[in-house]
């Protein structure tokens, strides 16, 4: 159903009641665009709110930024391409959300249920409908009541509930005459005098259409009074009345075909088709440059290491030679002396090498986390929607790169520990061919990219159940097929395990992984487990990869027991062979143990006040989403010092604090907190690094800690304890 001009005009102008200004390039750009929907110029239109949503988002805007994308929304309504002012319209409302409700959300919600009516989707038309409505049950918007009641009527006629439609229609047509309202009354007697007339009532279908046509005199929607004729002209067929059947179908008609011109003179397909390339192409420039930004910056960082690398060894060649120096000039009491210096000075560097090596290892870590949260989060949102039976194995396997991409970043970290023989090896009871086919799945899509034959081939003699660690097995065996899969194309990957020896409840299994990709040459094989090291520049270059993996690869088969062995020749392919020993876990599946399923009372929950401290939007529309999915009520601060001052004068059930915000962080916020309330539970957010730790976070004042990225019952479970 087409968007009512009265509608459109009240919240335009609540959208621009804002005073305009020559520096203003938002509000300059929006106003032309304004004037070119006014002139029926949709091309210019479009281009000019492209260019006020740019300015909106480089001045950091978000209120500027929602408007602008409604506008933006609205052409593609005005156009009838509803998909596209779908997905703009949920981009404005999801801005919108950072704000009270108002009347320019309510506006976004009741034009995507107008584009749902359109694609004749009420139920999904309803949902929206009952948003916008919501938000005007609260701020009492003057006449919009009916503009949701005349929708209400047309779904109710859709599923050919008459009498609820006609109810409906019946409120709106009681209302006084106003000129907001005249659309919508209009229309209201229109779909009257329709149902009458399906009745076979004429004669009243003729009386509810003609004061239809009245009330349409009164304003310039045309499709509208183009309905109302093709009605009249309709019933007085039927009524055998030709010459008025006539009249008002051929002033139809020609109705219809101005409307036609209209509408093709406001943005052609091919136009359309062009502005859409236009702006995708933006969208890889712009990608582009932040890619070469990064780049960029990479290099530098890399020059700035050798730099300090080359001042280390020129200090250290200096320390060196006055060293010697006073060997030669001093006695022996001295000698011993400045042998403890140095000893001291060698102290110090190591101390600032390891700090440094924390720092980084504290730095990767985090910076890791905080997007993987957002990967793990929407997964769980997704799942948690019931998804179509043929989108469960995509998101079981987006879960299961999630978990896996958790635990490998905690085995990054504990890449140092392998170094100083601090890695402890986890023994625990696992499904092995449950195991390699999960990475299989895992690793399926680039198997496809490179057009690859992927097989797995596993002896059937090796049980089902082993004792050992699954999670280092894992990382192995990932690291050696993903090697194979990224350097062979249109080959054979091929990963077999089988059962050497089986004895005293030990079983020692043979695993290899061949591929028939590019090969080592065979002067690269000694060094090719070496860090950075990928066979040459050349291939280093052409394949992509940090060049570690085969050294981790190399160590954790050590620590498990193990010794690496390759064979490879170029053009024909490689293959990686190694030994493990595990134990014969005597439990079957129903047997294991379980992990057990956190119980709370979701019951408590509902209604609870939580204040969300988070700087990061991805996060902040994670988070919200999963309080909200449990009836939560969640507002959002995005910085310490604004959530102290939010506290001082307003109460929450609980506060989720992020230990990483911009000026001042978590743990200070906590703090001065604490100084004025006592009581209310905080909870600390975080990616956990080197540095931080539960007892520290604790000592702030925090009452609870939560790890990026969250397991969902825990998160839920924790915040049901302390509310």
């Amino acid at each position: 159903m087409k968007c009512f001009f009265a509608f459109i005009v009240f919240f335009y102008s609540s959208m621009y009641s804002q005073t305009y200004e020559e520096v203003d390039s938002t509000a300059y750009y929006s106003s032309l665009s304004n004037s070119n929907i006014q002139t029926n110029n949709y091309k210019e239109a479009l281009l000019y709110t492209q260019k006020a949503i740019r300015y909106a988002e480089k001045s950091k805007n978000i209120k500027d930024q929602a408007q602008q994308t409604f506008n933006l929304g609205k052409i593609y309504f005005d156009l009838k391409k509803y998909d596209d002012a779908i997905e703009t319209l949920l981009k404005s409302a999801a801005l919108f959300s950072n704000f009270e409700p108002s009347s320019e959300r309510s506006a976004t919600y009741y034009h995507i249920g107008l584009c749902y009516m359109q694609k004749q989707d009420y139920d999904r038309a309803s949902i929206y409908f009952e948003r916008a409505r919501s938000i005007n049950d609260k701020l009492r918007i003057p006449d919009v009541a009916e503009l949701l009641n005349l929708q209400k009527g047309l779904i109710y006629k859709s599923k050919n509930k008459l009498e609820l439609a006609l109810s409906s229609f019946k409120i709106i047509i009681a209302k006084p005459d106003n000129a907001v309202l005249i659309n919508t009354k209009a229309e209201a007697f229109y779909q009257i005098g329709q149902i009458e007339a399906g009745r076979n009532r004429n004669n009243l279908a003729l009386n509810y259409l003609n004061k239809a046509l009245e009330l349409n005199g009164k304003s310039e929607n045309l499709e509208q009074k183009s309905n109302i004729l093709l009605a009249l002209s309709d019933v007085y067929e039927k009524m055998l009345d030709k010459n008025n059947a006539y009249f008002y179908l051929k002033q139809h008609l020609n109705l219809k075909e101005s409307i036609t011109i209209l509408n093709n003179e406001r943005l052609g397909i091919d136009d359309y088709q062009k502005f859409k390339e236009s702006e995708r192409l933006k969208e890889i420039a712009q990608a582009n440059y932040e890619n070469k930004e990064q780049e960029k910056a990479n290099k530098f960082s890399k020059l700035i290491s050798i730099f300090a690398i080359a001042l280390i060894s020129i200090l250290s060649l200096l320390s060196l030679s006055l060293y010697k120096n006073n060997i030669i000039r001093n006695q022996s009491n001295l000698l011993l002396q400045e042998k403890n210096k140095e000893l001291e000075i060698a102290k110090d560097k190591a101390e600032k090498a390891s700090k440094a090596r924390s720092e980084f290892l504290s730095t990767v870590s985090h910076e890791l986390r905080t997007p993987l949260n957002a990967i793990n989060g929407i997964t769980h949102l997704l799942l948690e929607e019931n998804p179509k039976k043929n989108q469960m194995d995509y998101l079981s396997s987006l879960k299961f790169s999630g978990d896996y991409l958790t635990k490998f970043i905690n085995e990054i970290l504990e890449i140092n520990k392998i170094d100083s023989n601090k890695s402890e090896i986890e023994y625990t009871s696992f499904n092995l061919k449950k195991l390699l086919e999960d990475i299989k799945h895992s690793l399926k899509e680039l198997a496809v990219v490179n057009n690859n034959n992927f097989n797995l081939e596993v002896d059937a003699a090796i049980p089902d159940y082993l004792i050992g660690d699954p999670t280092k097995l894992s990382q192995i065996i990932l690291n050696l097929i993903n090697n194979a899969l990224k350097f062979t194309k249109n080959g054979n990957v091929t990963v077999i395990t089988n059962l050497s020896t089986l004895e005293d409840k030990k079983a020692t299994l043979y695993f290899e992984i061949t591929d028939t990709g590019i090969g080592i040459p065979e002067d690269k094989l000694a060094s090719v487990f070496d860090s950075f090291s990928q066979g040459s520049i050349e291939v280093n270059r052409k394949y992509g990869g940090t060049g570690l993996g085969l050294t981790i690869v190399k160590k954790l088969i050590k620590i498990l027991g193990g010794h690496i062995k390759l064979k490879s020749v170029v053009g024909e392919g490689s293959s990686f062979s190694f030994n493990l020993e595990f134990q014969i876990s005597p439990l079957q599946e129903s047997q294991m143990e379980k992990k057990p399923m956190i119980k709370y009372d979701a019951t408590k929950l509902i209604n609870k006040k939580i204040l969300l401290v988070e700087d990061n939007k991805i996060n902040q529309m994670i988070t919200k989403k999963m309080l909200d999915n449990k009836g939560i009520i969640c507002e959002i601060i995005d910085n310490g010092e604004d959530a102290i001052d939010l506290l001082k004068t307003n109460t929450f059930d609980l506060v989720l604090m992020d230990v990483h915000l911009p000026g001042i962080n978590g743990t200070i916020a906590t703090e001065t907190i604490r100084t004025f309330d006592s009581t209310t539970p905080i909870i600390a957010l975080t990616a956990i690094s080197l540095h931080e730790n539960r007892e520290m976070l604790l000592s702030f004042g925090m009452n609870e800690v939560i790890t990026k990225p969250f397991v969902p019952e825990e998160f839920y479970s924790v915040i049901a304890e302390y509310i």
